[in-house]
């Protein structure tokens, strides 16, 4: 494989690349556990998802994923480093190992991740496209926003899916775009915009945030399917596995009724063989994954199963008060579904 200076350059980057120039399972855990912490890339402000509250600690739902991540390798959930990132910037910093997992209100498509070195680790929030506006303008439907000025973040899958409705239904709109989601927001409540158009979830943490939030709605359309998760760089199959058993085993813990509770007395106490070998009461399973045998225990003690970590961020215990829709686990008639550790 021929690589210009460049592409070295960036590959090097990565830690993904040896001698050979292939590149080398393991590099991005070595480079971790070395440096002692997690680099997790995280948006530049969203409520529930990833913020920093007064007292400047990172909370919210994709925090909760890199945390949960440092707490599987290290033992503690506090290893982790914060790169607050902007839409256009997400993705060069995953590639070029300015950070070790995008953690940030991310759609998997085809593109991203077939052509952008990038894997998908799973779902952490099914969600879709949706609009805000303000009650005001008398609008009950998208389908009488004809004309409207729609602000609209760039760098996202947003503008595509806009294009795309606004054409099916024969109806004109001029976009304003911006680099954040704040900016947008305010540009809505400035009158700039009659609409904003982004992901549902991202919807309502901005109305959350306005001067006056009751004056807005979020209209009843979903235009699209925004299957938001992690994502870490292609060509490091043990970090990837690593990120992907970390949500698999939140998952697994709320359908096992593992909690941060009764997590302890569980892996001590539990007659269940799936809690047993999730909790690492009964064999070794982290072992697999070049983790310890409580990898699980620690994730769900410090962090919480995956109910735990919805509720305090987005859903009853937060401001968004999102219900989990086809957030619910699989037996509880949503999406969320975790293959067992066994």
């Amino acid at each position: 494989m021929k690589m210009n200076k460049l592409t070295l350059a960036v590959v090097a980057a990565t830690g993904l690349i040896g001698i050979s120039g292939v590149a080398q399972a393991g590099a991005t855990l070595d480079a971790v556990t070395k440096k002692g912490y997690v680099q997790c890339g995280i948006s530049d402000g969203l409520p529930g998802f990833s913020y920093a509250d007064a007292k400047g600690n990172y909370l919210g739902l994709d925090v909760d994923v890199c945390r949960a991540v440092a707490a599987a390798v290290f033992g503690d959930a506090s290893k982790v480093r914060y790169s607050p990132l902007t839409a256009k910037e997400r993705f060069t910093a995953l590639q070029s190992g300015e950070v070790d997992i995008l953690s940030r209100n991310t759609t998997w498509t085809s593109s991203r991740d077939a052509a952008m070195g990038l894997n998908f680790t799973g779902v952490t929030y099914y969600d879709g496209q949706g609009f805000l506006v303000n009650k005001k303008l008398g609008i009950a439907s998208a389908k009488e926003l004809d004309g409207a000025t729609v602000c609209i973040q760039a760098g996202t899958t947003t503008e595509l899916n806009l294009a795309d409705y606004f054409r099916s239904n024969g109806l004109k709109y001029t976009p304003i775009t911006y680099d954040t989601s704040d900016e947008s927001a305010k540009s809505l409540e400035s009158g700039r915009c009659d609409v904003l158009t982004s992901d549902q979830s991202q919807l309502y943490a901005q109305r959350i945030k306005l001067a006056a939030p009751d004056e807005y709605a979020v209209l009843p359309e979903v235009i699209s399917k925004e299957p938001l998760g992690p994502a870490v760089r292609q060509g490091d199959d043990e970090w990837f596995h690593i990120v992907r058993w970390t949500l698999f085993a939140m998952l697994n813990a709320e359908e096992l009724g593992v909690t941060s509770q009764n997590v302890e007395e569980m892996a001590k106490t539990t007659k269940n063989p799936d809690v047993a070998r999730l909790l690492g009461a009964e064999g070794d399973y982290g072992k697999d994954l070049k983790l310890p045998k409580d990898w699980a225990v620690k994730i769900v003690k410090q962090v919480g199963n995956y109910a735990e970590s919805f509720e305090r961020n987005v859903g009853s215990g937060s401001e968004l008060k999102i219900e989990r829709g086809l957030n619910a686990l699989w037996n509880k008639g949503g999406l969320q579904y975790a293959p067992p550790v066994r």
